[in-house]
């Protein structure tokens, strides 16, 4: 295989192709290797998700750290992406790892890192632990007795759903939530997220929550095309008043409102930038990546918030959370942070916050929108991807920078921005990007629009332009 290289949000595989035990040792000794030379006795936190083989991949990552001397605490069952980020802060750890693949299809593992800060790790820290990953090995994981690393205490186990249940607990006022008489509803999707919601909302309706490495041949990622069993459900029950949908590892979300209305993470921001500015007088600053809508300047102005753009993925907007009195964080592609917490994507968090603002206002889903609908105007937005070796994507980002694409189809373009992909604009409103996945092999196309009609016009005229 290639060199293994770290992509928006870690690095991902083909389990049993390339993501095998072999350069899971590889990684994990580049990520000791950096640990130990850069901390003073460092220590790490390790989880995973629900993915075939998960809890192999994580005993063999924490096997190699443990070898170097490096203590670590592992969680003693599946967990998502924010509950291995907030245990790394409350365990004072210098990193998280957690093994997942997040939305991608079962097929696929991955292996995630963070920082000591409790968010995506650094993009310098990141670059530093790539460099280190080499094949040569000299580590035999069958000599190291995993019951020997835990009597010696340099493998810890450690119950991060608990310690994720007590923060989540002093943040909201559960016990108004599940006695409010609204009806909830909530799809795991298969993923690591399926047990921690009837914890906190004992009644709330779930869907997919139970153990299935294959994800039912769905991808466990929150987009409309994913939900047709949640929908159905909530057509044929009539009272659910709102649904939460997340993705394989907890940090990406949708949600669904009594009439089946689909809020992806673009209206979900601008509703929850509305709540937090607008219901409950609070200030910071926005930080959304590129890709996200529009429309995030006009409400932004309206409430006279400084709004920042960042690349696609999380890592900047996290650094950013650090340094900065940041609201709200978040990306189009489902994930949403709060500069009250942790700087990490979490969608069960995100979604409590609209479930107590439900309770709190009184307030339908579809009634707030419509509030934030009198602000922005509306608008829709679609986003497709197109499976391309490389050499292919590498000719599409080519053309873009060539200035090749005057038009796609009646789209004539009056102008572009370079930042993170190339982001073509016909008018104020309507708009269309493309960039190269840094996770997957396609080219990912969004756009947006006034209307559904034309925002799913200019994507396919984007597809056949780049095909062409």
């Amino acid at each position: 295989m290639d060199k293994i290289k770290f992509g928006t949000d870690g690095w991902r595989a083909v389990i049993a192709k390339d993501f095998t035990i072999q350069n899971i040792v590889k990684i994990s000794l580049a990520t000791a290797l950096w640990l130990t030379r850069k901390y003073k006795n460092p220590t790490a936190v390790i989880g995973y998700d629900c993915r075939f083989g998960g809890e192999m991949f994580m005993e063999a990552t924490a096997k190699v750290l443990a070898s170097k001397g490096i203590r670590v605490f592992v969680a003693e069952r599946f967990v998502t992406t924010p509950m291995v980020s907030l245990g790394v802060v409350k365990l004072k750890a210098e990193c998280g790892i957690i093994i997942t693949a997040s939305h991608n299809s079962s097929e696929y593992n991955g292996f995630k890192l963070r920082g000591e800060h409790g968010g995506p790790m650094f993009e310098k820290d990141l670059k530093d632990v790539e460099n280190l990953i080499s094949n040569d090995i000299e580590i035999d994981l069958e000599l190291l007795n995993w019951n020997y690393l835990l009597e010696q205490g340099l493998i810890n186990y450690i119950d991060l759903e608990s310690i994720y249940l007590k923060d989540i607990r002093d943040t909201f006022n559960l016990g108004e939530i599940a006695e409010s008489g609204l009806k909830f509803g909530f799809d795991a999707m298969y993923g690591s997220g399926q047990n921690i919601i009837t914890k906190l909302i004992p009644k709330i309706h779930t869907l997919h929550c139970e153990v299935n490495p294959s994800f039912k041949g769905i991808r466990p990622e929150p987009v409309r095309k994913n939900l047709h069993e949640l929908i159905e459900l909530v057509w044929s029950k009539k009272n659910m008043d709102c649904s939460l949908a997340v993705d394989g590892d907890g940090d990406r979300i949708a949600m669904l409102d009594k009439d089946a209305g689909f809020y992806d993470a673009n209206h979900l921001l601008l509703l929850l930038i509305h709540y937090l500015a607008g219901y409950k007088q609070l200030r910071g600053k926005v930080v959304v990546s590129f890709s996200t809508t529009a429309k995030i300047e006009k409400i932004c102005k309206h409430y006279d918030l400084e709004m920042i753009r960042t690349r696609v993925g999380f890592k900047d907007a996290s650094k950013i959370m650090t340094e900065e009195h940041v609201l709200i964080a978040g990306e189009e592609s489902g994930g949403i942070a709060f500069g009250s917490t942790i700087p990490e994507r979490d969608a069960i968090r995100a979604g409590l916050m609209v479930f107590q603002w439900l309770v709190e206002s009184g307030k339908s889903l579809k009634a707030l929108y419509n509030e934030i609908l009198n602000i922005t105007g509306p608008f829709a937005y679609e986003r497709a991807n197109l499976e391309l070796n490389r050499n292919a994507r590498n000719k599409v980002m080519e053309r873009c920078s060539n200035g090749d694409f005057s038009h796609f189809g009646r789209f004539a373009v009056d102008r572009f921005e370079v930042f993170d992909g190339f982001k073509f604009f016909f008018n104020e409103n309507d708009w269309l990007m493309i960039r190269s996945s840094g996770t997957e092999p396609v080219i990912r196309l969004y756009a947006e629009a006034e209307s559904e009609e034309v925002a799913q016009e200019i994507i396919f005229s984007g597809m056949k332009a780049v095909m062409e």
